[in-house]
């Protein structure tokens, strides 16, 4: 026995009986001495066993330890907890990683509570004290798999078809058909309800039933459209087997001469009063509905018993003249094999008929929430459920198909000698001559004729007849309680709107009120129909639905292999599920076509509903498994495929920052590519590590947020970087996956490079630099009021895309941003879109595209695709080219051409003839006046101090790289020229990116010839530059 820890230790203990607390665990680590135990004991010496308890906090979380780390416990794993208590959760990562201070506010603070007993269960000890073994009031009622499962299964799995049509059904296809059409209808049955086992095992299951095992498996699509209509299908359940109760009761109110009023009247008189007292058990409570459920399967196990025994009494003659024989072999033999009669003799037909029976197996799992173990009770009960029903139509059908005839009279008058000529058929060995209703088919008793063959056949009929009042109350009773608690789940889910109102629940058992109201009263109003014959087929199509859509969840879920599928029942097969599932819908056509196509047809509008709205609802469904897997699968498959020119697509990488700071760029490149291509937008959040990553991790839930609200198809990914090169560097090298990797930059041009560091030049003109080296296009975006639509300069903002134009300019399209900037993810979602000019209608303007230079195509292939969208679509594009001014018709006739060849439907070609002249004198001295702050003016310098200058200041710009670079800079100028002359009312601007060679540009002149090329357009100005590889053939193969 262990010994106790000293008195004055427990007082210690008195405020840390749970978990430690930080600061207790810091003050632990950081001192060196041990909070517990003995006070001469070393600092990393274990107290000694002898001196732990159960009660011990320190013996249960640590084994021996004073440590921030924690044993494994059931809280932490929990999504709820009990009441009264606080949350227990595990020490963070920076918990346990991070360095420890005395001021502990930097760390996630948890609070540990005292617990009751081992963290691994739930239930409370003996030595927790007297008070601790009491059952707390308000404790709600909870059943095992007996009563929760089995009998509530039993009961709603037998009707009325078990009374009055197992024995018309036997005479019709004889015994061994229907044992076949009995083994059918349970094998899809069985088959669902180990798929039920299944998923009702891999996980804790919570209220909802059906609709919750489906809708956390499949999702909120498919579950959402079955909850609804299996909980409608439910409460019409309720009509329909109060209806078939009450004209029970009318036929014998008309037996007896005594009507209410009339059929029709009485049967919705009886009824509304059925319902309503049904109802009044449901409202009472769960146990007293589990106790009338109880009571009816006496009742029903009761008429059975009476069956059976009255089928081993001697027949009196009355039963003789009705066909009743006792157990004859002949009669078996005769009965064993089918014999067809009516319209509905067909083994499909039968089969139709019996397989309602059948079902009733989600009755246990729909009150999944008033279950003590769902993960037990569920499998074991509706297993059990099946297998004693079958049994039970097995051995009733086989009993009654040896005792009776199929026709007989039943008059008294029919009896004869034995061996009287002239007699056919069994009966004449037993002393009665059916032969003329026989072969009149006129018969009114027998197997074949008579419905009510078991109530004749039983010791005393009036118990079959209260066996079907069971049968039918507790079926109308088991849908009563089944529909609201469905309903009341998918209300609390929202996945539909106008129903949250029927969600809220009352008293101990979260009782669904006002579920239960709005199920009596659609129930009722059925009732008052009185005609349930056109809407029983649907509803039996709708629990078919069901089943085919749990045994598809099922094999769905195994099919993925995602990690999290783990049903502790383990005897299912995910083919057996798929078959279920196929299975359930030939059924539901073989029963009712035009059923089957409402009940689909139902299910796919609810289905495009929730799939419209999205809701925000994450339950890890097996759908998402499917997505992660298909995803994964497919890009894998890419490595096998060579790649092709036709097959070439801009997969782009954006270099945003915040995409949320740049709408214009995101916009523009999630146009063409949106449904044909990758998109990344990057971020590189310069500074330290440590600073940057909780950044990182806070800000990158919301910027993908951002991109679906503002419906585009990207990725969004962020790097910390020392600066912003080596970011774009680590970007462009690992960026994307398999052969889905980016082989565009697509970058915002840097507007105020003149006022900015030149460090930060260099590093711009290096990431663009750095984009050729790895084989990237570039595409390179100007708009006149600038990218950048934020107001407020944050911390993570990359210093080469600091706002430091002029705040009038800051607006994209002229609209005054909204846009703050935050790093809140929830703000980022909530804040109001920025407009750009790609979000608007562009109508009859046009794309004009400058192809001066052959980089591959991608300055045609990009306007092309823009052009595909329907905002562009009627603009006109053209096409201007450099030429010579005597070899303008050749030179447009060749290129008119090539654009034929390539099928991009551009036919407006223009030939420009000025390019090569000189620009206007002021222009000239406009650029040169751009590049003055930034040259050398090395010809009145030392050769020695020119060369430290060019060490320390490489964007300088020498006297000898102007003049070597003068044609290319007049170039810019008189293309600028050029542009204003065509393209000042353009929607848009592509032109050929001019290159800057490596080590032989300086930065400073790089910018200067980008700002002279695109300085006062209206237009945005895309410049482009593929990596001087063909993105566009004009062959076939």
């Amino acid at each position: 026995m262990a010994t106790e820890l000293p008195a004055t230790e427990l007082t210690d203990l008195a405020h840390a009986s749970g978990r430690f607390t930080i600061s207790t665990l810091i003050s632990t680590e950081d001192s060196g001495k041990p909070h517990y135990g003995p006070p001469a004991a070393a600092p990393c010496e274990a107290p000694h066993p002898s001196h732990l308890t159960h009660r011990s906090t320190l013996y249960m979380r640590t084994f021996g330890y004073n440590t921030v780390d924690v044993v494994p416990t059931y809280e932490h794993y929990a999504n709820t907890k009990a009441v009264g208590e606080t949350n227990k959760v595990r020490p963070t990562l920076a918990d346990l990683h991070s360095f420890l201070k005395s001021d502990n506010s930097h760390l996630h603070n948890p609070v540990y509570e005292p617990q009751r007993s081992n963290g691994l269960s739930d239930e409370t000890t003996e030595e927790d004290g007297g008070e601790g073994g009491e059952k707390p009031q308000g404790e709600p009622v909870r059943f095992g798999w007996v009563k929760g499962v089995m009998i509530r299964c039993m009961l709603n799995i037998w009707g009325v078809i078990l009374y009055l049509r197992l024995p018309w059904i036997t005479a019709q296809a004889g015994i061994a058909l229907t044992w076949l059409i009995i083994f059918m209808s349970v094998t899809v049955t069985s088959i669902t309800g180990l798929s039920i086992s299944a998923i009702s095992t891999n996980g804790k299951v919570k209220s909802g039933g059906t609709y919750f095992l489906i809708s956390r498996s499949l999702g909120p699509e498919l579950g959402g459209s079955i909850g609804l209509i299996f909980a409608f299908a439910n409460a019409v359940a309720v009509a329909m087997h109060t209806v078939g109760f009450a004209e029970t009761v009318r036929d014998l109110l008309q037996e007896h001469n005594s009507p209410i009023v009339d059929p029709t009247n009485d049967i919705r008189i009886i009824g509304v009063i059925t319902v309503t007292v049904l109802l009044g058990i449901s409202l009472a409570g769960m146990e007293w509905e589990a106790k009338a459920q109880v009571l009816f399967f006496i009742i029903i196990m009761i008429s059975f018993i009476n069956y059976i025994v009255g089928t081993v009494i001697p027949a009196s003659e009355e039963k003789q003249a009705k066909g009743f024989f006792s157990y004859r072999a002949d009669i078996f033999a005769q009965n064993f094999v089918p014999n067809w009669r009516g319209p509905d003799g067909t083994f499909f037909g039968l089969f139709s008929i019996f397989f309602p029976s059948a079902t009733g197996i989600l009755a246990g799992a729909n009150i999944s929430g008033d279950l003590k173990d769902p993960a037990v009770a569920i499998p074991k009960g509706t297993l059990m459920a099946i297998l004693w029903t079958t049994i039970s139509y097995l051995a009733i059908s086989a009993t009654i198909g040896a005792c009776v005839v199929r026709d007989a009279s039943g008059s008294l008058n029919d009896s004869i000698p034995f061996g009287s000529p002239g007699c056919e058929g069994l009966a004449c060995d037993y002393g009665w001559n059916f032969t003329e209703c026989a072969q009149k088919q006129s018969c009114n008793y027998g197997l074949s004729n008579y419905y009510q063959s078991m109530s004749m056949v039983s010791g005393f009929a009036p118990l079959i007849t209260a066996g079907i009042f069971g049968a039918t109350l507790s079926s109308a009773l088991a849908c009563l309680v089944s529909a609201p608690k469905v309903f009341q789940c998918l209300c609390k889910d929202q996945l539909y709107p106008l129903i949250d109102f029927f969600g809220k629940g009352y008293g101990k058992n979260n009782e669904p009120i006002r579920g239960y109201m709005l199920t009596y009263i659609i129930a009722v109003g059925f009732i008052l129909i009185a005609e349930l014959n056109t809407i029983a087929p649907i509803i039996s199509n709708f629990f078919l639905c069901s089943y085919a859509l749990i045994n598809f969840s099922c094999f769905h879920a195994s099919i993925t292999n995602s990690p999290g599928w783990r049903p502790s029942f383990r005897y299912y097969s995910k083919w057996a599920a798929l078959f279920g599932a196929i299975i359930s819908v030939v059924i539901m056509f073989l029963l009712t076509w035009w059923a089957a196509l409402i009940a689909i047809g139902i299910i796919v509008f609810l289905l495009g509903y929730v799939l419209y709205k999205k809701p925000e609802v994450n339950w890890g469904s097996s759908v998402q498994a499917g997505s992660y897997n298909l995803a994964l699968n497919y890009s894998v498959g890419l490595n096998e495929v060579n790649e092709h020119i036709k097959n070439y697509r801009p997969q782009c990488l954006v270099l945003t920052g915040p995409p949320n700071f740049r709408p214009a760029l995101v916009d523009f490149v999630g146009t063409f590519t949106k449904n044909l291509s990758l998109m990344i937008c990057g971020n590189v959040l310069v500074g330290p590590c440590k600073q940057k990553m909780p950044e990182s991790r806070l800000t990158s839930n919301g910027h993908t947020k951002w991109l679906t609200k503002r419906k585009i198809k990207a990725f969004y990914t962020d790097v910390v970087a020392d600066d912003l090169r080596s970011g774009a560097q680590t970007l462009m090298q690992a960026s994307g996956l398999g052969k889905m990797k980016p082989n565009i930059l697509v970058i915002g041009y840097k507007k105020n490079w003149q006022t900015a560091h030149p460090r930060t030049v260099e590093e711009y003109t290096g990431i663009l630099h750095d984009a050729f080296d790895f084989k990237y296009g570039i595409c390179l975006m100007r708009t006149k009021e600038g990218l950048n639509v934020s107001r407020m300069i944050q911390a993570h903002i990359n210093p080469v895309f600091d706002p430091a134009e002029d705040p009038k300019e800051n607006g994209a399209n002229g609209v005054v941003p909204t846009v703050t900037g935050t790093s809140d993810p929830d703000a980022l979602t909530a804040e109001q879109q920025a407009s750009t000019i790609f979000q608007t209608e562009q109508g009859k303007k046009t794309i004009d595209i400058y192809w001066l230079f052959d980089d591959g195509g991608l300055t045609l292939l990009i306007p092309y695709l823009l052009s595909r969208k329907k905002r562009w679509g009627k603009c006109k594009t053209r096409v201007f080219v450099g030429g010579q001014i005597h070899r303008m018709d050749e030179e447009r006739k060749a290129i008119v051409s090539l654009l034929s060849k390539f099928r991009l439907g551009f036919h407006e070609v223009h030939v420009l003839p000025d390019i090569n002249q000189k620009p206007r004198p002021e222009h000239i001295k406009r650029f040169d006046d751009l590049i003055a702050p930034f040259r050398l003016n090395d010809g009145f310098k030392d050769e020695a101090v020119v060369n430290e200058m060019r060490r320390d200041c490489p964007w300088k710009i020498s006297d000898e790289e102007v003049n070597k670079n003068k044609a290319k800079s007049l170039r810019q100028v008189r293309l600028n020229e050029i542009l204003l002359d065509y393209s000042r009312d353009a929607a848009l601007i592509a032109i050929t990116l001019p290159i800057g060679r490596k080590g032989r540009c300086p930065s400073s002149l790089y910018m200067a010839w980008l700002e002279t090329l695109s300085q006062d357009l209206r237009p945005p100005v895309i410049l482009t530059r593929g990596n001087q590889e063909n993105v566009l053939t004009f062959y076939c193969q």
